[in-house]
């Protein structure tokens, strides 16, 4: 069973090397490492992190016997709506059911926040995150490529699902 705790500025750190662990290991297949390495930068560099606790992005830090294992960042938005930014597990707890626990943890989240509807971006080549998220009920709405610089794109799959 995992615990949860919100995130706040002194554990930017340790956000950071989830982040770089994970995507080091899972992304390069799908993105390779060259955008691997300009979206850690782009998303996760130390000012990234701290301007979205401060403008109230809700970050969560998945803590399994203790250690931070993984996390997660949702926004509220407009309309009942929520945005789940980030979900991540360390490659070697892929498999064991904790992911789906940090997703009923977003769903709860997103609830707490009012939330109706939690949405996502998943790259179309990330099968393993897809089938994850169809099997929690999200479904695909629509497709989106999204230029993010230095000639890299985000070709995603926009997923939703009501917030129970």
């Amino acid at each position: 069973m995992l615990n949860f705790r919100h995130a706040e500025h002194a554990d930017i750190a340790t956000l950071r090397a989830l982040a770089e662990k994970i995507w080091r290991a899972c992304y390069p297949p799908i993105i390779g490492m060259a955008q691997v390495e300009y979206m850690l930068e782009m998303m996760y560099s130390e000012e990234v992190i701290c301007r979205e606790i401060e403008d109230g992005v809700r970050w969560e830090l998945a803590l399994h016997a203790g250690a931070p294992i993984g996390f997660l960042s949702l926004s509220p938005e407009l309309n009942a709506r929520a945005k789940l930014n980030k979900l991540y597990l360390v490659p070697e707890l892929h498999g064991t059911g904790r992911g789906q626990q940090l997703i009923r943890r977003s769903l709860e989240v997103a609830a707490s926040l009012g939330a109706r509807e939690l949405w996502l971006q998943v790259n179309k080549r990330n099968e393993r995150a897809i089938h994850a998220y169809t099997r929690a009920g999200f479904r695909v709405d629509r497709e989106a490529v999204f230029k993010i610089g230095n000639g890299f794109v985000m070709d995603d799959f926009i997923m939703c699902r009501v917030v129970p």
